[in-house]
């Protein structure tokens, strides 16, 4: 009852339920029925979100402060506030010989990664390759519509969202006697270290590291 009165603030861990709409359809959903317009063999995830991290668009993620619990809001967000305006110093030439090593054909709609990058493929011109490297979604304005489910407590699922903020992605994950210990290979130990104070910061709390042995990943990895 405490928390359906309580008004979300900067920091708060929060779960959301939304989709993101552009030229009036859906490209983003954790909503059954919506995702299911996107891909109807999808099924949606959960989605937490520390407000005023920058885990979701800045728009969003300044609509997320000083609203209720479970009311649906919807807003409008310039794209400047969204993914941003179109670069066109990001629209590319690509030799048509650097897809070919990489053994595909491009086609104009078609998507691939380059240098790490997503690119789409506008046209192809002989030996040329008219690439754009924005984001699909670069200069457009951008609807959503939010509801936020609950104010997230639990201390693991805390520490899951601060993983992903932080190393971007989420280790094996234990609580002892209120501690958070994060378990991975020695290689993270380095940057978990770095990142102590964010993590205090985030989660009002130490992290601690403890190294899995190489037999206990490879049984995991045998066990998938």
């Amino acid at each position: 009852m405490e928390q359906e009165n309580k008004l979300t603030v900067q920091g708060d861990f929060v779960e959301i339920k939304f989709t993101g709409y552009t030229d009036g359809k859906p490209f983003d959903s954790n909503i059954k029925d919506d995702l299911n317009k996107l891909n109807p063999k999808a099924e949606p995830e959960k989605t937490i979100v520390i407000i005023g991290q920058h885990m979701v668009v800045p728009g969003l993620d300044k609509a997320l402060s000083d609203k209720e619990l479970n009311k649906e809001y919807r807003i409008k967000i310039n794209h400047k506030e969204g993914f941003g305006p179109r670069h066109k110093e990001l629209v590319r030439t690509i030799p048509l010989k650097v897809f070919a090593h990489q053994k595909v054909m491009p086609r104009p709609g078609a998507v691939f990664v380059l240098d790490n990058q997503l690119a789409r493929v506008i046209a192809v011109s002989g030996a040329r390759v008219i690439t754009d490297f924005n984001n699909p979604l670069a200069g457009k304005d951008l609807e959503y519509k939010f509801t936020i489910t609950n104010l997230v407590l639990d201390i693991k699922e805390r520490a899951e969202a601060a993983c992903k903020l932080i190393l971007r992605f989420v280790p094996k994950i234990e609580i002892e006697n209120g501690k958070i210990i994060l378990n991975g290979p020695k290689i993270i130990e380095e940057f978990i270290k770095r990142s102590e104070n964010r993590f205090k910061e985030l989660l009002n709390t130490e992290v601690q590291f403890k190294e899995l042995s190489e037999e206990k990943t490879e049984e995991k990895e045998n066990a998938v």
